[in-house]
């Protein structure tokens, strides 16, 4: 088959590889209909190269058609649409059961110190080979996929896979009074439908902020209060312009959707390059011991928000030494929640509102739609930003 290999820093290519087999009874084989590109893979495009090995199969948000099954899936069939978590949990284990499946103890990847598995997601998290392929093998396929009728295009139901339940937990972590306000850090994917949800939900004021002129737009389109960064002199100025609209205090709740690449961190940002231009077997130990994020949009956000506010962290951080400004922390008494999101505990949430009115835009969300053989070019674009790219999509 056909798929999406990593093989170095910003050089991701199409590759035939071999098939994927059913190799325990609990997995399945689906046909890829459709596969998204997100933001977390940009990441091992730029700045996790370390802890990748060329070969690897890139991308996590699949959807398919059900090719095979193994002996113990007893709820698919040849033939049944499904969507695919992005992470692989079992259902059972006692983190499962308390809605945690990111944390499962089935498939936890203890070698590394990790949590569950993920598909396409470097080898902290296993090494599954990914889903922007022809094919994909999903393990703990008695728990994970989920079933979607036939009838309308793949984008309906699509973002279940990681978008919706990642932005969906932003906006639950956040915990938004009725009517209050929240502040939503990057309107790409995930922070765009953060505040899509949030209005849903009965917030009363949803500010998103941003520097790309095509995100701002899209949000404003949708009733959103934008703040273009760049009309900013610096962090200061854009929080006494919020402030200004919340008498003074800040909002109720900030959405950090950035995470580790945020702009405004030079010094970090010679770090991570480093880390990623030294030797695999030099820059892997290197950076799970000494790794720093980019932290601009946090600090943002801990500046921002009101005091006794809650910040919910979405966007993806991996540093390991990272310099925190506990005092403001303390004294503000911020709470904060974070973390890779709980697909299976969010989804049945979600679908009542995947319907034909598509309340959350769901339809139209995607910008782009590349086959396979153009994904390499779709990375690029993506990661520069370019042609207005906030979602792709790739048909394999």
């Amino acid at each position: 088959m056909k798929a999406l290999t990593w093989q170095g820093k910003r050089d991701v290519r199409v590759e035939t590889v071999p098939d994927p087999k059913i190799e325990e009874p609990t997995d399945a084989i689906i046909r890829v209909t459709t596969s998204g590109l997100c933001g977390s893979d940009l990441h091992l495009y730029e700045v996790l190269t370390p802890f990748m090995t060329p070969g690897d199969i890139l991308g996590h948000e699949p959807m398919g058609i059900v090719e095979e099954v193994g002996a113990a899936v007893p709820d698919l069939q040849v033939g049944d649409r499904v969507v695919v978590p992005f992470q692989i949990a079992c259902g059972n284990c006692w983190m499962c059961l308390t809605g945690l499946p990111t944390q499962c103890e089935t498939t936890q990847v203890t070698a590394e110190g990790m949590g569950a598995a993920l598909f396409g997601y470097t080898r902290l998290y296993g090494a599954v080979p990914g889903a922007q392929a022809e094919y994909l093998r999903v393990p703990q396929a008695q728990y994970g996929p989920i079933k979607v009728p036939e009838g309308p295009a793949d984008d309906r139901f699509l973002y279940l896979s990681d978008v919706l339940p990642t932005a969906w937990q932003a906006v639950a972590y956040a915990e938004v009074p009725k009517g209050g306000s929240v502040a939503v850090l990057g309107l790409g994917p995930i922070g765009d439908m953060a505040c899509r949800i949030a209005q849903v939900q009965g917030a009363g004021r949803v500010f998103g902020v941003d520097l790309v002129p095509e995100r701002l737009q899209r949000a404003k389109a949708r009733g959103v209060e934008t703040f273009d960064l760049r009309s900013f002199d610096d962090e200061k100025e854009l929080v006494e312009a919020i402030r200004d609209q919340t008498d003074g205090r800040g909002p109720d709740a900030v959405i950090d959707a950035v995470g580790t690449e945020a702009h405004g961190s030079a010094a970090a940002r010679m770090v991570q390059n480093a880390a990623a231009m030294l030797p695999r077997k030099i820059g892997g130990p290197m950076a799970e011991r000494f790794s720093v994020d980019r932290l601009a949009a946090l600090y943002t956000a801990i500046e921002l928000v009101r005091r006794g506010g809650t910040i919910s962290l979405s966007g993806v951080y991996g540093g390991m030494a990272d310099p925190l400004p506990m005092l403001t922390l303390f004294d503000k008494q911020i709470q904060m929640r974070m973390g890779q999101a709980n697909v299976r505990r969010w989804s049945d949430e979600i679908i009542p509102f995947l319907t034909d009115e598509d309340p959350l835009g769901v339809d139209d969300f995607a910008t782009h739609r590349v086959t396979l053989d153009e994904a390499p070019e779709a990375y690029d674009m993506f990661q520069k930003k370019r042609d207005g790219a906030v979602k792709v999509l790739i048909k394999p």
